[in-house]
């Protein structure tokens, strides 16, 4: 049996994901040479990122999380979910009486839930948050119920949704829509069946591209959406109550505005929002670095390239005119992602549209920083990294021709294109 394992070399061995990047994180500071002013305000937003609300702050009275941190935090601050899920601690926190929902776990993910469909069978598609603020002692005499998860599960009318990382988000909000576009028209996507296309804000049909399916425009609407969506807490950008019931309404709305004390106007962070503070956060964070090459992570960027994984993962895109975070104009923006929405299949479909990305339509996950990430694909359903890549051919998905080079290659060469990865 000795000599039977010594005769085996690695090459023979079935590639697998070499698990989470060892080392600090590689991430979570600012720019690198922004002004004092700009350092100034990331780390005055990060503080007020890292904050906890609570329902006199504007918590609830449904809400997810009760931090922008606690869904933010792998491997840093701004980053994914952590391997630890702190909404099993946040249920039950200041006395709140929630049940935990089958599909949240200790080690699971954090996740959002979202129905598929309304009781009468039209469309649903919006985020039912997981808990309420009854029974805690800052609540005073709130008294509404959980959604009814068990009955959703059971019917199959629900999808789950995990946090998106906001490292590099300034270089992304700036990425021209020129540049984005005319990516999307290589003609090497369509060789291999890929018909990409990009989801366009409906006000002023610019292209959007952050978030899942690249519904949001910018930052600031991303800050504004999840901090009234997650936390429950009500802004200038959204500044009304997701629910009304009579003796939940507890504070003043918005809940997160502008301060007009005159003290506040010291400093650009303590005079701005929740909101605006979260968005500079996000926008000032630098993008992830990625490990030093070694001789397989070389070898693994080419085979990544000769499957086609770069037709969709596109490894750059430039930024535009000169921005004011950056200092700099035609920035770099080492993402992998082409930031359009393609059809990934039956088996990736959660039939939810938000925009023009229809139920079976992603946006193709930006793989900056995927060494450190322990939750894959849009509902966080593995931690494999190679579960991920198969989770990519179904029906109908557009990667099916590049997942069919990809098992074409050897095992060596399919080790190699993980360990890449793991190295990004």
């Amino acid at each position: 049996m000795i000599l039977a394992f010594a005769t085996v070399s690695l090459g023979q061995l079935p590639a697998h994901d070499p698990g989470v990047r060892g080392g600090g994180p590689g991430v979570g500071g600012p720019l690198q040479g922004i002004a004092q002013v700009y350092n100034s305000f990331f780390l005055a937003a990060q503080a007020r990122f890292k904050a906890t609300d609570t329902v006199s702050s504007g918590l609830g009275p449904r809400f997810n999380m009760n931090s922008c941190v606690g869904c933010h935090i792998n491997p840093a601050v701004g980053g994914s979910s952590p391997a630890v899920n702190p909404q099993i601690a946040v249920a039950t926190l200041a006395g709140a009486q929630n049940q935990i929902p089958s599909f949240i776990s200790l080690s699971g993910p954090v996740r959002e839930a979202r129905f598929i469909s309304n009781p009468d069978g039209t469309p649903d598609g919006g985020v039912h948050d997981l808990f309420v603020v009854t029974g805690r002692n800052d609540a005073g005499q709130c008294n509404i119920a959980q959604p009814d998860f068990a009955s959703a599960v059971a019917s199959s009318n629900i999808i789950y949704r995990i946090p998106t990382a906001l490292f590099g988000a300034g270089l992304v909000e700036s990425i021209t829509d020129t540049n984005i576009l005319a990516n999307a028209a290589n003609p090497a996507k369509a060789g291999l069946g890929i018909s990409g296309h990009a989801n366009l804000s409906g006000n002023d049909g610019t292209v959007t591209r952050f978030g899942w399916k690249a519904q949001n425009k910018s930052m600031l609407m991303f800050a504004g959406e999840a901090y009234n969506v997650e936390i429950g807490v009500t802004n200038e950008l959204f500044p009304n109550e997701r629910d009304e019931t009579p003796g939940c309404m507890l504070n003043g709305l918005p809940e997160d505005e502008t301060n007009m004390t005159p003290e506040s106007a010291m400093l650009a962070s303590g005079y701005s929002s929740d909101i605006v503070n979260f968005a500079a956060f996000a926008r000032l964070l630098a993008a992830p670095q990625p490990a030093q090459p070694t001789p397989s992570t070389i070898r693994g960027q080419q085979d990544f390239v000769n499957a086609g994984c770069n037709l969709c993962h596109t490894p750059t895109l430039n930024t535009g005119s000169y921005s004011p975070y950056t200092g700099k104009t035609n920035v770099a923006v080492n993402a992998f992602s082409d930031y359009l929405v393609h059809d990934m299949g039956s088996g990736l479909a959660d039939n939810v549209s938000q925009g023009n990305a229809s139920g079976t339509q992603f946006r193709t996950a930006p793989l900056w920083g995927v060494g450190k990430r322990i939750f894959f694909l849009h509902d966080g359903r593995t931690s494999d990294l190679m579960k991920a890549i198969e989770e990519h051919s179904s029906s109908g998905s557009e990667a099916n021709a590049v997942i069919s080079n990809f098992n074409a290659l050897t095992q060596q060469q399919r080790q190699d294109l993980l360990n890449f990865l793991r190295s990004l």
